[in-house]
């Protein structure tokens, strides 16, 4: 399956990406974000996540810009099994393209794609000392739960603290885009994402 933003393209992963991949994610900084990616990462690590099986319904994707040249990857995003069981979304962006809103937007495209899928409400969450993702969750209208686990991070050896998010409405500053609603009735997008799978 492949998606596409103003400003994205999200597709699957391959062997010859690589590179590019190790590039992208491998700086610590990033990697210490997420919770199975290992420290250090290079291009061994990239092989071994890229060969690894996607389920249809986990759906997994890099994420390219597209807008001034070639084509960049810029990060990743995609939908796993939470400690917890339920769904989780996830995503990355490497160090020089922070700040520049393409987390949210392609989670906003995934969020269509697990509508379109019929996903059940997503989780979500973030280390603490990474606020940044969580003003992310809330533009994509995730809420807080309240609730901090601790999660383990193969970057960082061992467990640190997580806050845990919900799919919801937004926390009711405007800033957020509630994505559920419009989804569902959405048929052109619907079939647009039937044409990209097909």
């Amino acid at each position: 399956m492949f998606a596409r933003t103003e400003r994205l393209l999200l597709r699957p992963g391959w062997q010859e990406d690589a590179p590019a991949l190790a590039r992208a994610i491998g700086e610590e900084a990033v990697v210490r974000n997420l919770a199975r990616a290992p420290w250090p990462y290079g291009e061994e690590e990239a092989q071994q996540f890229l060969s690894q099986p996607i389920d249809p319904t986990q759906p997994r994707f890099l994420i390219f810009a597209r807008t001034g040249g070639a084509p960049r990857l810029v990060g990743g995003c995609g939908i796993s099994r939470a400690p917890e069981g339920e769904l989780e979304m996830g995503y990355w962006i490497a160090r020089p393209y922070w700040g520049l809103g393409f987390a949210t937007e392609a989670g906003r495209q995934l969020l269509r794609i697990a509508r379109a899928m019929h996903l059940p409400k997503l989780s979500a969450g973030h280390f603490v000392d990474n606020p940044a993702s969580g003003a992310v969750l809330r533009k994509l209208g995730f809420r807080p739960t309240g609730k901090v686990t601790q999660r383990y991070s193969a970057a960082r050896g061992g467990e640190a603290a997580c806050a845990l998010f919900e799919e919801g409405d937004g926390d009711g500053s405007n800033a957020v885009t509630p994505m559920r609603g419009r989804i569902d009735a959405d048929a052109d997008f619907r079939e647009e994402i039937r044409l990209m799978a097909a």
